[in-house]
């Protein structure tokens, strides 16, 4: 195997992805911890004895039994509050959430603080039995201590604070349209994550490369495969986006070349190494399935058994936020139909010029974000009204692409409603509250 995945774009997503996970906050935290340890006695050679004297062991010793008693029943708390939020937001809201409420920030740090304080103390307490920290120098790894303790008290009042929204409505969808939010800038920033637009499909003299196993395309390093291709001197197209479900043996992705069969297998390992398949889909380059779940969220708001259409108006909402962030402020300067600038309109062409990646489209976008309420709240008038109005102000978007994916729409949702709806004053007054352009085209096709 080659450095070919070494190259730092690649490294920084892996390690935004890994950084994202429990055990690693805390193993790092452990790993300070009994660092800071080994420190003490690089500082404690520099204090003078007369200083260090001053402070005895058994100071320290207390403070080190209050930490590891305490941090153990810290821990347990905390993890059950965790499990009981997890499992109460998969059932009150979407099961689509548990991934996103585990990796919250605040839980993270607070059990890596916790656990990483419980092992300093242990660590600490056997270094204290096996005479390493005399009671003669005790004086640093007391003040150690305090910082320690501090830390876990501060962590402690943080979680706590947390825990007044932790789970609840609110604070989920606020964290579902954030991420949703920044990584959908983030794609608009970096149109078809630097590669060139796939707009007309696969060339037919391509080849594919087929999937080794089924499961959601979850994440793509486009830096790598692009070094891939100009190493093999090949062309990758991938048409499906991220988030499609590829079967085994399907098409996963295509090339454009020649490969010698001497290479062929290191090739086609390389080429499926930089493109994660999973079984679940993921936020980190999945704008598309943020918009779902806020989706999920407002469908089952308006099940017959939680009946609570304010909480399908306030997606509604959101989603729209999401997708009026989509101007062309957030976008390099030539912004295509499609609504996602296009990489060959750059001065320099596109980053990755031997890789073509499919574009947002807004059709996809509306569908995802809008699709299942639209269904599941037809005959509820709240709803609809909400929906039309959201829907002309997407209408009066800079981005062409997305004016008329809006209007398309806002058209299909227009007629479902007026079909679903049983009391006519309400049909009457939907009708009334949509534009002139909307209203003819529906009542008169």
């Amino acid at each position: 195997m080659n450095n070919i995945l070494l190259i730092p774009a690649t490294l920084w997503r892996k390690a935004r992805a890994y950084s994202q996970k429990l055990w690693v906050r805390v193993l790092v935290m452990g790993l300070l911890s009994v660092a800071s340890l080994g420190f003490t006695q690089l500082i404690e050679m520099i204090v003078p004895d007369k200083m260090s004297s001053i402070m005895t062991g058994a100071s320290a010793d207390r403070l080190l039994d209050i930490i590891a008693s305490a941090m153990l029943s810290a821990t347990i708390f905390s993890m059950t509050v965790m499990v009981s939020t997890y499992r109460s937001s998969a059932s009150q809201w979407t099961p689509r959430v548990h991934q996103l409420i585990m990796q919250d920030t605040v839980t993270q740090k607070t059990l890596a603080a916790f656990i990483g304080a419980y092992l300093y103390a242990l660590v600490a307490i056997v270094l204290r039995e096996m005479r390493v920290f005399g009671d003669d120098h005790a004086l640093v790894i007391f003040w150690l201590t305090v910082l320690v303790l501090a830390y876990v008290v501060w962590s402690l009042v943080r979680w706590v604070l947390h825990l007044q929204t932790f789970g609840s409505l609110l604070h989920t969808t606020r964290q579902v349209e954030g991420i949703t939010k920044q990584r959908f800038q983030e794609r608009l920033k970096t149109p078809c994550l630097g590669a060139n637009p796939l707009c007309d499909g696969v060339p037919d003299d391509a080849r594919p490369i087929d999937a080794d196993q089924s499961g959601y395309i979850q994440h793509i390093y486009p830096e790598g495969l692009n070094t891939v291709a100009e190493r093999y001197d090949v062309r990758f197209y991938l048409p499906q986006p991220i988030g499609h479900f590829v079967f085994l043996h399907e098409p996963l992705l295509w090339f454009e070349g020649d490969v010698s069969e001497e290479d062929r297998e290191e090739f086609l390992s390389l080429a499926r190494g930089h493109i994660n398949v999973n079984d679940l889909r993921d936020y980190d380059q999945d704008p598309r399935f943020g918009l779902v779940v806020m989706g999920e969220i407002a469908s089952k708001a308006l099940s017959p058994g939680i009946n609570d259409p304010g909480t399908a108006i306030d997606i509604i909402t959101r989603v729209g936020r999401i997708l009026s962030s989509y101007s062309s402020e957030d976008q390099p300067t030539g912004a295509a139909d499609d609504g996602e600038a296009s990489a060959k309109d750059g001065p320099d062409g596109p980053h990755l010029d031997r890789l073509w990646v499919p574009p947002l489209m807004p059709n996809d976008l509306l569908d995802d974000g809008f699709g299942a309420l639209t269904r599941d709240g037809a005959q509820v008038y709240e709803v609809q009204h909400r929906l039309q109005a959201t829907l002309a102000g997407l209408m009066h978007h800079p981005d062409e692409g997305l004016q008329n994916a809006a209007f398309h729409f806002a058209d299909t949702a227009l007629r479902r409603a007026l079909q679903s709806m049983n009391f006519a004053p309400d049909r009457e007054r939907l009708l009334a509250s949509v534009s002139e352009r909307l209203r003819l085209r529906v009542t008169q096709t």
